[in-house]
């Protein structure tokens, strides 16, 4: 059991000193441009909204189908390669993002695509690389230690990003070499790793774990990395005609809780099996969607303190989902297990916009009430397996 967390053995556990900058720098990277990658489709190629957005949906799913493929390759033994890839594949989206003359839609969805499935392809490369370093629940710690970090790196890059669209459509061309860059960079850095793991036979390393029940709760835990993007700007600005500062004030908060506590919490939490920690996860996030219910009716600031526990749910969830897959997962079928929960992930974000605003519309009661019993099912689902 992790019960201290001591900073020098999670950058070793997470991959080393080299990596964790590696991760760093990619962050950043990501943060300089994939929050503007709508605007730069629009304001720089001068594409419809709708044309841009339906490119960027296709590129997501596009990533999504290569998933398979990515986890029989790191089931080969591909670790910090595979990390570099999905890297040096998002280094190829950029260039043809900059390559793109004005109009030219298709060289914008084939750049979507690029990015998409790096986008994709990482958390899966990412976990398996932390599972070979690090084991039991120092790994869970290194786990949620890449996410706190990565964070970091995306909270900064977009507030870098954001200070720099003063400059228009130059500066937004600049983010996307910056970004360029960023990746390439972390790619070298993540390749010079040259960590690999040795493949494990099918008969040492025993039968694949049944996952449909988790992939399936996932799929409704992954709205939650939405609602402060998606759901709560939505209610704070159509429904209660608050000011856009409410909605940013969430996704700061969001962001600072995740950075400051992802560590602290998901230590905290190992003195729990990781699947109680999962279920108790569900529970917090639906008791959060119930307080967003009620909280319609008192005002934006009460829609941002409960904003705080739907954090916390979220972060007890995403320190004890991919731990549990690389936990219960034999090493042989490491890879694929952990491409399939990165599908079912995909698959939630993908979906998880239309629904919400499908059900927003309809009202706060069918919104929130909506998500509140999705996710209990969700996480009654999840307790009613075996411990792990």
């Amino acid at each position: 059991m992790t019960t201290k967390i001591r900073p020098r053995a999670l950058v070793r556990a997470s991959g080393g000193p080299r990596y964790a900058v590696a991760l760093t720098v990619d962050a950043l990277g990501t943060g300089l441009l994939r929050p503007f990658l709508l605007l730069y489709g629009v304001l720089v190629l001068g594409l419809s909204a709708a044309a841009t957005g339906i490119a960027m949906t296709a590129g997501i799913v596009a990533g999504l189908v290569c998933m398979p493929a990515v986890g029989r390759w790191l089931d080969r033994g591909a670790r910090s390669t595979a990390v570099a890839a999905s890297m040096l594949v998002r280094v190829v989206g950029v260039a043809l993002l900059l390559a793109a003359p004005a109009g030219h839609v298709g060289l914008f969805a084939t750049a979507a695509l690029f990015l998409g499935i790096g986008n994709q392809a990482w958390p899966a490369a990412h976990a398996a690389l932390v599972a070979t370093v690090a084991h039991g629940r120092e790994r869970d710690a290194a786990l949620a230690g890449g996410r706190a970090l990565r964070n970091a790196g995306l909270g900064v890059g977009g507030l870098l990003a954001t200070a720099c669209l003063a400059g228009g459509t130059t500066a937004l061309r600049a983010l996307a070499v910056g970004t360029g860059l960023a990746y390439l960079v972390a790619a070298a850095l993540a390749w010079s790793v040259r960590l690999r793991a040795q493949p494990v036979t099918t008969l040492a390393g025993g039968p694949a774990p049944r996952l449909g029940a988790l992939l399936a709760a996932n799929v409704v835990y992954v709205f939650c990395l939405n609602v402060p993007e998606v759901a709560l700007p939505l209610v704070l600005v159509t429904q209660l005609h608050a000011s856009p500062v409410w909605a940013a004030a969430v996704f700061v908060a969001n962001t600072v809780l995740v950075v400051a506590l992802q560590v602290p919490v998901t230590v905290l939490m190992s003195r729990f099996a990781r699947r109680t920690a999962l279920a108790l996860g569900g529970v917090v996030l639906a008791v959060s969607y119930l307080g967003f219910l009620a909280a319609t009716s008192w005002g934006a600031p009460a829609v941002v303190a409960v904003s705080v526990v739907c954090t916390f749910g979220e972060i007890v969830y995403a320190g004890s989902a991919t731990a549990l897959v690389t936990a219960v997962a034999p090493a042989h079928v490491l890879g694929r297990a952990l491409a399939r929960f990165q599908l079912s992930t995909g698959f939630g974000l993908a979906v998880s916009p239309a629904v919400i605003t499908t059900l927003a519309a309809r009202g706060p009661a069918v919104l929130w009430g909506g998500l509140a019993a999705a996710t209990l099912v969700s996480a009654s689902a999840v307790a009613a397996e075996k411990e792990s």
